[in-house]
């Protein structure tokens, strides 16, 4: 775990006469933090290849390890689909990289360039499996095994260049057999400094597979690594786990918020990995994502009409006027509810769906911008849309629209986030950013971030919105029709709730701190 701050609370004695205070004790000058060497390896960077809050966490994490002082180095693959326009100076730098693939090497170009001043390399193999020119990121049958190459070839690529970090960062199953080819192979080339740290944003995805990998990869005995204390799955006795291989080889093992590292522990959400994580428990924990304020900030938002902050609150209602307007919704005196995030059944789609009627029926707007990669869920909201099209106070998107976004978390008022599970969540963390109450149900990062206006033990001033703890109807409604009275019977309340949301602080400071110490506990050892 990480240790412990170095300043502890004092303990409250009771009050009695004290002597002449003593000299002031000499300034004692400490030396300053050593700065590290840490390299992410990672199949998402915002904004340049960008699927979820995967990497929008590298994106900011990135940059607040090197606002501390640290070299910060990304090692991503080289996609035909990436953002090249937010790429500056990319240029070949290491042309011969030669990557073990089965019996033979695939021969590699490895490419550096500037994403918002974040140090990035791009590994390009030369191939006839094509890994990563096919027009989109994932979604393919081969993606385990597509991942697994760009796994060797990073770490090949850090022994090859002579790089020698002190903290390998890798994130999720793509990236889980890091930590097995640096422990397995190359410390006994040489890499014996490199410690590892893998962050797990989402345990539904495991990386499952079968032996066929281990031949590609060179893990050539297939009795080791089916073996259940590495990388044997835990309830497929024919099969490997990626992600699990990550998690028994790994120095340190985060997720995305401590709820989440509990109920993915102890409450069956690790979706088969509840034994291997209690194995393993001394080195897991949980770390609660942070968002870019230079991109979510009303202060400075550049997508929406009116800029606001807590001293000059009022403005935020020009952004609600312009979302009316936008929307062709009636401008009138109702609250606005959201929605923003995929249609995916992990959301919670049938309790938004609910919720889209109970809040017309409250007499307030709602306001939902979202799409699915199923086409059936997609159809089923172009449904809906259509039945309620004629209506003044409702507004179906179905697609994504980032210019939309930002007007929409400046626009509305409540912010639902009703998910079946949650590991952490960025919605609620913007919406607090923004004054928008998030209306959540209890569970993963919602439940480390949203306290509850009426039943949380939190102090008044921490209080920043709603909870409900079932996942049904009668949940849902307890808090969104708490949400929605509140805005009418108690808008003074409901705008302390908006200020208590403005005040929290979930930029990347808290967990970028966080992530050092991890990294302290873990370098040495």
């Amino acid at each position: 775990m990480p240790k412990e701050p170095l300043i502890q609370p004092v303990a409250e004695t009771a009050a009695e006469p004290q002597p002449a205070p003593p000299p002031e004790p000499p300034v004692v000058h400490h030396a300053p933090r050593p700065s590290l060497f840490i390299v992410h390896i990672t199949p998402e960077m915002a904004p340049i290849a960008k699927i979820g809050g995967l990497a929008d966490v590298v994106f900011g994490l990135s940059r607040e390890l090197a606002i501390r002082g640290n070299h910060v180095e990304i090692i991503l693959p080289k996609y035909d689909n990436l953002r090249y326009d937010q790429i500056f100076d990319l240029q070949p730098v290491y042309n011969d990289l030669w990557v073990p693939w089965y019996d033979g090497a695939i021969h590699c170009t490895v490419y550096f360039g500037f994403v918002h001043d974040r140090k990035c390399f791009f590994i390009e193999p030369h191939s006839h499996d094509n890994f990563f020119n096919r027009g989109s990121i994932y979604g393919f049958p081969d993606d385990v095994f597509r991942y697994a190459f760009f796994s060797r070839a990073a770490i090949e690529f850090l022994w090859q260049s002579g790089k020698h970090p002190d903290i390998i960062h890798c994130h999720d199953w793509q990236t889980a057999l890091v930590p097995v080819f640096l422990y397995e192979f190359y410390q006994s080339l040489g890499m014996t400094h490199p410690r590892v740290c893998m962050t797990i944003h989402n345990f539904k995805h495991q990386g499952v597979t079968g032996a066929e990998l281990l031949r590609a990869t060179g893990l050539h005995q297939p009795e080791r690594f089916f073996d259940w204390v590495r990388m044997g799955d835990n309830h497929h006795k024919n099969a490997i786990n990626l992600l699990k291989g990550g998690i028994v080889y790994s120095n340190f093992v985060t997720t995305v918020s401590p709820r989440y590292a509990f109920e993915t522990k102890d409450q069956g959400q690790g979706f088969g990995l509840e034994s291997t994580l209690h194995t393993h428990h001394m080195k897991y924990g949980g770390v609660v994502n942070g968002i870019d304020y230079d991109v979510w900030n009303p202060e400075v938002d550049r997508y929406i009409p009116v800029n606001y902050g807590l001293g000059n609150l009022d403005d935020k209602y020009e952004n609600k006027r312009a979302l009316r307007q936008r929307l062709m919704l009636a401008d009138n005196d109702k609250p606005i509810v959201a929605f923003i995030g995929r249609l995916d059944p992990q959301k919670g789609l049938d309790l938004v769906r609910h919720a889209i009627f109970t809040t017309l029926e409250r007499g307030a707007q709602f306001v939902l911008l979202g799409s699915s990669p199923d086409q059936g869920i997609n159809n089923d909201f172009w449904g809906l849309k259509h039945m309620l099209n004629d209506s003044p106070d409702c507004h179906l998107e179905i697609g994504f629209d980032e210019d939309l976004s930002h007007l929409i978390y400046a626009g509305a008022d409540i912010m639902l986030v009703p998910s079946q599970f949650e590991p952490c969540g960025l919605t609620q963390l913007i919406a607090l950013r923004y004054g928008t109450v998030p209306v959540v149900r209890t569970v993963g990062g919602l439940a480390d971030t949203v306290f509850d206006k009426d039943h949380s033990d939190r102090p008044l001033h921490q209080r920043n919105g709603y909870r409900f703890d079932d996942y049904d109807v009668p949940g849902l409604e307890s808090a969104l029709i708490r949400a929605i009275d509140c805005y009418y019977q108690y808008p003074e309340h409901f705008r302390e709730l908006m200020k208590n949301a403005m005040n929290a602080d979930y930029s990347w400071n808290h967990p970028g701190q966080d992530y050092l110490n991890i990294y302290d506990f873990i370098r040495d050892r």
